[in-house]
């Protein structure tokens, strides 16, 4: 199988929004039927051998344990629950409306019964259109939507592998529907002090020092597929470090600044995995150095932490 295939933004784009819509439905009924955890973990998907998944949720809430996937091989939502009952449909031939009313019935054939308390998109340009209403977005090209899981599943292989370098608070590698990212997180566990007016999901996720690293597909503000890095807060100076490759760049995101480096430019790379995990490791270094992590006491080589282990490696 190819190593990052092409997957160009413009392309598959009218996939890319129709999918992106399904996601939310899926992932807001994951908010509502999971317990909380710390920085929001409890509600992106996680790769699977056929697509991505909710993981188990319900039963706290007087529900039936049960999951949602989305299968990218046949090209189906499965829904299952604990006790072997399965509903599925295919994901071809819906638009969002009908999409949602399909899962919203399927979940009740289930038993299961979940309430969205905003069951509109969030933080899309039709955030005010509920998915009930929403008939514009009905394109699904099953070979689009494989390939965005074939590059989701490898770019995961890449995150898995860079999270074992690191022995401190770290995040799943996991895919967020808000923003159609995949993403892993270091924290240094130094809390931030944040102002009052920022809002309740930004408030969580960054209530602690990170630096996070990931990939998204492009967006009609960067229309192009990137890995990237980025810090928060932002320590001065962060964007006179170097990066590596050559490729990356930092890039002005409002007052901040983000380590990007273009998908394309990766495929080209004679070694596109080292590629990635050389710009992850620069990326971390120069937020690790800047905002004073320690840097060695972190290290975890070959995912391994006790010293007289490591000596014997």
């Amino acid at each position: 199988m190819e190593l990052f295939p092409p997957i160009p933004f413009a392309e598959w784009r009218d996939t890319k929004e129709t999918l992106h819509r399904f996601a939310q439905i899926v992932g807001k009924i994951r908010l509502a039927a999971s317990v909380r955890r710390n920085h929001w973990w409890n509600v992106p998907f996680h790769l699977t051998g056929r697509g991505i998944t909710t993981r188990p949720m319900g039963q706290f809430d007087g529900n039936p344990l049960f999951t949602m996937d989305f299968d990218f091989v046949g090209h189906r939502m499965v829904i299952a629950t604990g006790d072997g009952r399965t509903v599925s449909f295919p994901l071809v031939g819906h638009s969002v409306a009908s999409f949602y009313a399909a899962v919203m019935a399927s979940l009740a054939a289930l038993g299961v019964r979940v309430e969205l308390a905003i069951p509109r998109p969030f933080d899309l340009p039709d955030a005010a259109r509920p998915f009930a209403e929403d008939t514009e977005h009905a394109a699904y090209d099953a070979g689009h939507a494989h390939r965005y899981w074939r590059v989701l599943s490898q770019v995961a292989s890449v995150l898995e592998d860079f999270a074992a370098g690191y022995s401190g608070k770290v995040s799943p590698v996991h895919h967020f529907w808000h923003t159609f990212d995949i993403a892993h997180t270091r924290f240094s566990d130094r809390h931030i002090d944040q102002p009052g007016q920022v809002d309740p999901v930004t408030r969580e996720a960054y209530s602690r020092e990170v630096i996070s690293f990931g990939f998204w597909f492009g967006d009609d503000s960067f229309t192009a597929p990137a890995f990237y890095s980025y810090t928060a807060p932002e320590p001065a100076g962060l964007a006179e470090e170097p990066l590596e490759p050559a490729a990356a760049q930092w890039a002005a995101r409002g007052d901040s600044h983000l380590a990007v480096l273009p998908y394309d430019e990766v495929r080209t790379a004679a070694d596109p995995r080292a590629a990635v995990l050389g710009f992850y490791e620069s990326a971390y270094q120069a937020g690790a150095r800047r905002a004073g992590w320690d840097v060695e006491r972190l290290a975890c080589p070959g995912g391994v932490t006790d010293p007289y282990l490591r000596s014997r490696l």
